[in-house]
């Protein structure tokens, strides 16, 4: 159930397992820095994502802002006040065929996974989503061996429709990507 902070910004708490109720909210320009933070280990650490270099906090910025001007969700999950994990869902494809569909990203503090956050953060996108008139959206995952993505994603009725082999090389090894894909709503004339 939503409730409400003084500064008007919409939050949705949910029961959990740890002792406080995480908060996902829309991320502003202060979550920059632990947005990067979170970012930049599994940029350093995982397959999760194929970039090589952690982008800095003006990069990381720049896309959440262009995020945010498609009228796409940026979220962020906090615990006690702190950033835990951010999530979002940008265009598929920059072609105006694609203008449905979008692609979602989660990535949680190393020390906050296996808590409910990338659960409660990916139904906030999907509603979002749905909200704004998206009909599909696609996860595009790094490694084939990423089972705990691969598992939220099939929790929430996503199905995998794809592997491309071999496409990506990071730590000294090829490295797969599985695609996704999940209907958000009947089809419709836009």
């Amino acid at each position: 159930m939503p409730t409400t902070r003084s500064n008007g910004q919409l939050f949705a708490k949910v029961p959990s397992m740890m002792s406080d109720s995480p908060a996902v909210r829309v991320a502003t320009g202060q979550d920059v820095d632990a947005i990067t933070r979170i970012y930049g280990h599994y940029v350093r650490h995982s397959t999760a994502t194929f970039e090589v270099e952690p982008p800095d906090p003006s990069e990381m910025d720049r896309r959440r802002l262009e995020i945010l001007s498609h009228g796409l969700p940026y979220l962020v999950a906090e615990t006690e006040g702190i950033v835990a994990g951010f999530a979002y869902a940008s265009p598929y494809r920059p072609r105006p065929a694609y203008r449905f569909t979008v692609e979602d990203s989660i990535y949680i503090r190393s020390d906050s996974l296996a808590r409910g956050l990338g659960r409660l953060l990916l139904t906030r996108l999907i509603e979002h989503c749905e909200t704004q008139g998206s009909r599909q959206m696609i996860a595009i995952i790094g490694d084939s061996g990423n089972t705990a993505s691969i598992r939220l994603h099939t929790a929430f009725n996503f199905r995998t429709v794809g592997v491309l082999q071999g496409v990506g090389y990071k730590f000294g090894r090829w490295v797969d990507t599985v695609i996704m894909q999940r209907a958000l709503q009947q089809d419709s004339i836009p």
